[in-house]
């Protein structure tokens, strides 16, 4: 007898409680296998494939494309074959409602030692797919000799089902409905309750009077154009508009409202906490990259036509950096505010910006104070389009101990970057061009760049700071100069 799973937003790792959905890659009634992918979300760190750890067809879907869900709430369920324990009766009217008001599934899962019940044993970041805990078995009133009526055939599963949450309702009917109302999305509920909105006053667009996020955001704009209209409002009576005349000025029209959320939010939170928390300074200096350009070509055009992937100027700053670092250790630590202590960190592990169409994002090159540049630019490369394609994992976006900004990409000289909080510096690199310099005591046209560094002024004084930025820019200036500590 088949029996439906219920599958919940596993939770995806680092703190996150929430996720949007971006593409449904399944539909109702197709068949899926064991950690098939069926839905990608997007988190406030990465885009992300969900396998499902069940085998069988799909018999609904819950959110829409778009819509946000919390970790925990259901996400599809899958009808799974046969299975070798007996078949439980359906459970009376109080215990499927206090199921259901726990969020679980009315059918009880496979056993540890059915085919259909046994998980792929993968993990997913926060849930496993393997056998699940023991149960106790329920027994059939005719094996053990009492009468009971036949149990109920379970409501089939339609897409979209809604989950009815109970909502007091006033007397009467309410937009053509009685009783609770359709609301699938927690969040849903969530944005009416803080907007003070009466969900039975609302009639649902969704499937079947489903109640969605867009239906409280029309109420709540309704609610707040009838607050500015009342508003309007004199003691002598209401204010009666005039009708345009000619060649008046056209109402202004409204403000574009773009919400917060998945990788914008993130990194709105994470600005904000940096200048909140992080006493941080600037300071800058221009260098003569002249002859760090003739090295890299040099090196490139050594390793031939076919001698591997070029090395990058970024991948040459990189290992810069991560060479300055050994010198300074000072700036590859972090903050611990709770127990007022400097923590110095004993690894290199280099983010570095990347722009993509997802917003900013910092990939994070691990060991980067191990590696040559050719092997930092690869991973560099590696990364870059895991960023571009929206596949970098939660993993490949934290921990990183120092940040590499090279903003020259978009044609600017200077900026003063944020720190990326805990860490204590980020070095920012200006765009390479030519520009009059002093070289011998002569006027000359030299590759200029500028670099900017802002660290946590609470782990160094400004010597220290001024130390690790005078080493790079010798080190650009001079790229003999990193031999000595290679």
């Amino acid at each position: 007898m088949a029996q439906v799973l219920e599958f919940k937003l596993p939770d995806l790792g680092e703190g996150l409680t929430e996720a949007e959905i971006v593409r449904w890659l399944v539909e109702v009634g197709d068949v899926v296998a064991i950690d098939q992918p069926v839905v990608e979300v997007e988190t406030a760190k990465a885009m992300v494939e969900v396998p499902c750890p069940y085998g069988g067809v799909v018999t609904a879907r819950f959110g829409e494309e778009g819509s946000e869900l919390p970790v925990g709430a259901p996400l599809l369920t899958v009808a799974v074959g046969a299975t070798e324990a007996p078949a439980s009766p359906a459970p009376s009217t109080s215990s499927a409602s206090s199921a259901s008001s726990a969020g679980t599934p009315a059918a009880e899962e496979p056993s540890a030692g059915s085919e259909s019940g046994s998980g792929s044993g993968n993990v997913l970041v926060g849930y496993g797919t393997g056998a699940p805990a023991a149960r106790r078995r329920r027994i059939r009133p005719e094996r053990v000799g009492t009468s009971a009526a036949p149990a109920p055939a379970p409501a089939p599963v339609v897409e979209h089902e809604p989950v009815p949450v109970a909502v007091p309702a006033a007397a009467g009917e309410v937009n053509g409905r009685q009783g609770p109302v359709a609301v699938v999305s927690p969040l849903v509920r969530r944005l009416a309750r803080q907007h003070e909105i009466d969900l039975r006053r609302l009639a649902g667009s969704g499937p079947d009077g489903l109640i969605l996020r867009a239906d409280v955001d029309s109420a709540i704009r309704r609610a707040e154009e009838a607050a500015r209209a009342q508003t309007r409002t004199t003691a002598d009576g209401p204010v009666v508009a005039e009708a345009p005349t000619a060649g008046a000025a056209a109402p202004a029209a409204a403000a574009e409202r773009i919400p917060l959320r998945g990788v914008r939010g993130a990194v709105a939170d994470k600005l904000s906490r940096s200048r909140s928390e992080i006493p941080d300074a600037t300071c800058w200096v221009d260098a003569d990259a002249t002859e760090l350009m003739a090295a890299r070509a040099a090196m490139n055009a050594a390793s031939g036509p076919s001698g591997g992937p070029k090395v990058s100027v970024l991948a040459l700053l990189a290992r810069i950096c991560a060479a300055a670092l050994a010198r300074y250790p000072e700036l590859n630590s972090t903050v611990d505010t709770a127990a007022r202590e400097i923590v110095r960190l004993p690894g290199v592990h280099l983010g570095f910006a990347a722009q993509t169409e997802r917003g900013l994002v910092v990939p994070v090159v691990r060991d980067a104070h191990t590696r040559n540049a050719e092997s930092i630019g690869a991973e560099i490369a590696r990364l870059t389009e895991l960023a571009r394609t929206g596949k970098l994992s939660p993993a490949q976006l934290t921990g990183g101990t120092f940040t590499l900004n090279n903003y020259g990409v978009f044609g600017v000289d200077g900026s003063t970057p944020i720190i990326n909080h805990p860490e204590a510096a980020m070095l920012g690199v200006g765009r390479i061009m030519p520009k009059p310099w002093v070289h011998n005591g002569e006027l000359a046209v030299r590759q200029v760049v500028q670099l900017s560094l802002t660290f946590d002024h609470r782990v160094c004084d400004g010597g220290t700071a001024g130390g690790f930025l005078r080493y790079v820019a010798d080190c650009v200036e001079q790229p003999a100069v990193l031999l000595r500590t290679l």
